[in-house]
Formats: C-alpha cells, sequence, structure tokens
C-alpha cells in the first residue's frame, strides 16, 4: 500500500551543522523507492540553510539539488502555515523535535480533528534530559507517539509523561551515500581525518584527550572538516599539526574517507553521562564507508555494534594513542575493522532497515 507521508523538519536542504539532514535523506530516498508519496516541510528562515549559503555562496543550494535530484522540500514561512493543505489525504506526519514550538503543537491541533492521519514527534537530540523545559514547551497531548533515537531516551520521555507511545528509531547510514570508494590515494593524502564540530564545549575536553594529543605524538597526518571552530581551537588545531578544511558537504565525505586510512569519533559529553546507547550518526556512516574507526568511549548499551570487532573503543587518551599507532601500521588489522563494521551496518542499520521498523510502527497505530 502506498502512503502519503509529510515531514516537517528544520532543513532536508542543508547539513550544515545539522546532522539530522544525514538520516531524513536517506529515509526519504528509501520510502520513495518504495512507491511512497513524501513531502518534506522547512522552515524558509532556518538557521543551517541561512549559514549553508553563508558558508558556501548560493552554488551550495545548487550543489545539493544536482547531487540529490529527486530530494525536494516545501519552504514556508511561519507566518503562513497551510495545515489543511499540507495535511488533507496524509497518512503519517511526522514533526521533528528542532521545530518551533507552534509548529509541534498546531499539527498536534489539526491531528485532534482529523483520525485518519497518524502523528508522531520525532527526538534526535539530548535536550530531553540537558533542558527538559525546552521541550516541555511542546504540546504532544494529540499526538500518536514518539520516536526516540535511543533507548535511554526513551527512558526519559517515559519518565517525563510525554508522549502516548514512545518508540526506539535508531539513526542509520544512507548506504545510497555512504558505501566504500575505491582507494583512490596511494599513498594516501594522511593517516587521519575526523568529520566533525567542534562541539560548544561538550567535548572540548575530549577531543584534547583523544585527537589532538595522540595526533601530536604520533606525528600523523591529520585533518578536521567541520564548522564553529573558534579561533582559539583553530589554534589548537594548527599546534597540533592538524589541518583545518572546513565545512564539508556530507555527502562529500565518502570520497574524502577513501583518501584517509582512519577516522575517530568523539561523542559529545552529554551523550555518554546521560544517554548511553546513542553514538549519533557520524559512526554508522564512518562504518558504511569500510574506514577504520577508533571512538573514545561510550556506552553501547543495546549492542548497536560488536565493540572490538566492528570498531576500536579507547578508554583513554593513552589507549587511543595505542590503537591509532596500531591501525596505522596493521594492514590486517585495518581489513578486519572493514569487513566487520561494514557487515554490522548492512545486516542491521541502513536507512531501509528503519524505513522497514517505521511502517511498522504506523502498521501498530493503525490497528
Amino acid at each position: 500500500m502506498s502512503l502519503r507521508i509529510a515531514l516537517f523538519y528544520h532543513s532536508l536542504l542543508s547539513d550544515w551543522n545539522h546532522g539530522n539532514a544525514h538520516f531524513l535523506r536517506g529515509v526519504v530516498a528509501e520510502l520513495q523507492a518504495r512507491g511512497h508519496h513524501v513531502q518534506v516541510y522547512e522552515p524558509e528562515d532556518s538557521w543551517s540553510r541561512a549559514n549553508l549559503i553563508a558558508d558556501g555562496g548560493p552554488s551550495a543550494t545548487q550543489d545539493f539539488e544536482q547531487r540529490f535530484p529527486a530530494l525536494r522540500s516545501t519552504l514556508y514561512q511561519s507566518d503562513n502555515l497551510r495545515w489543511d493543505e499540507w495535511l488533507d489525504g496524509v497518512d503519517l506526519a511526522i514533526v521533528h523535535e528542532w521545530n518551533a514550538p507552534d509548529i509541534v503543537s498546531q499539527a498536534g491541533l489539526w491531528r485532534s480533528r482529523n483520525n485518519h492521519l497518524k502523528l508522531l514527534f520525532h527526538d534526535t537530540h539530548h535536550r530531553a534530559v540537558t533542558a527538559p523545559h525546552e521541550l516541555s514547551r511542546f504540546d504532544l497531548a494529540h499526538y500518536d507517539g514518539v520516536l526516540a533515537y535511543g533507548a535511554s531516551l526513551r527512558d526519559a520521555y517515559e519518565r517525563l509523561g510525554w508522549g502516548r507511545q514512545v518508540h526506539v528509531w535508531h539513526e542509520a547510514a544512507d548506504t545510497r551515500v555512504f558505501y566504500p570508494r575505491s582507494q583512490n590515494a596511494d599513498p594516501k593524502a594522511g593517516d587521519l581525518v575526523w568529520i566533525g564540530n567542534w562541539g560548544d564545549e561538550e567535548r572540548t575536553e575530549e577531543l584534547r584527550e583523544y585527537f589532538l594529543s595522540p595526533v601530536r605524538s604520533l606525528g600523523l597526518r591529520a585533518r578536521v572538516h567541520g564548522v564553529r571552530y573558534p579561533p582559539a581551537a583553530l589554534s589548537e588545531l594548527k599546534s597540533a599539526g592538524i589541518e583545518y578544511g572546513g565545512w564539508l558537504p556530507n555527502y562529500q565525505v565518502p570520497e574524502v574517507f577513501a583518501c584517509y586510512t582512519m577516522t575517530i569519533h568523539v561523542p559529545r559529553r552529554p551523550y555518554v553521562e546521560q544517554l548511553p546507547g546513542i553514538p549519533t550518526i557520524r559512526p554508522f556512516e564512518a562504518l558504511a564507508c569500510g574506514i577504520p574507526l577508533i571512538s573514545s568511549p561510550w556506552s553501547d548499551s543495546e549492542g548497536l555494534f560488536r565493540v572490538g570487532k566492528d570498531f576500536l573503543m579507547a578508554q583513554d587518551g593513552e589507549q587511543m594513542r595505542g590503537y591509532l599507532h596500531d591501525v596505522k601500521n596493521d594492514g590486517s588489522l585495518r581489513q578486519s575493522l572493514r569487513e566487520s563494521g561494514l557487515q554490522t551496518i548492512r545486516a542491521r542499520h541502513t536507512c531501509a532497515h528503519r524505513v522497514d521498523e517505521l511502517l511498522g510502527i504506523y502498521g501498530g497505530l493503525c490497528q
């Protein structure tokens, strides 16, 4: 059965400091491939889209359109909301937590008057535990359920009494984009590349311990891509001998991975301390590309991966230094990590798997 689906998100077009766009693109593409009619709505003045254009110029949006010709969104102005037009005949609507409170509440009110619609709230952030007062502004009374991207976030919702049903819906790799590329740089352009933002002081010390210090001590050829690096952070990168590459469109990441020997993951502190089991999307994408991955500590409480086999997890900076040294110099270790990581992604963590889960949740709501 073909469904009509409406998705209200911060942005489909822009991934500037906006990782939710990665997963959203993969989910939309998979739903379209299965014959569902999908429409994405995003605010015209979203901060991610504005920063994308400021950073990459007007051509940045054109590049996206050329790369993803089937992915389009409807831009709206906050003072011109057309719910009757947007939701008429729609079977399933999802509203992301990065929307304004009035968008969340008005979608719920429309649902309360139209029983044919199933309405879900999607949360992919740590605010439920770090800033619950922000999420408390959202009226979820008329929502059919919540999609939480981890069991620990689901548990937080249930403790707070938000949402009728809370379903775990992890992010995953968009394997239409993230898959191994040919190893096109021999010798490699460098030893280590990290794709990530500085982190709003949520992982500054961790980056020093697990990235800057090991790179400096091992003399690795390293590069970082990301945004929101203050001058002090850029100075620290330079002193560690790390090249700063600035913003990189997410769809170009696989080609960059192919030019480096390994990558790392340094999760933000709220996920480590308060939301165990949520790795965010970067590890899924790295493993899908077949690049060896070494992570700083986080608790894989849901058993998403085979830690020590799919990727290595260092418990401190010294162990990270040892793992980086070993992966750089041991070809058999690199090959084992590539194969194991790819196997787990393809078996469990693609956007196709998540669409299966989403349609299963929708089916349950319709019973």
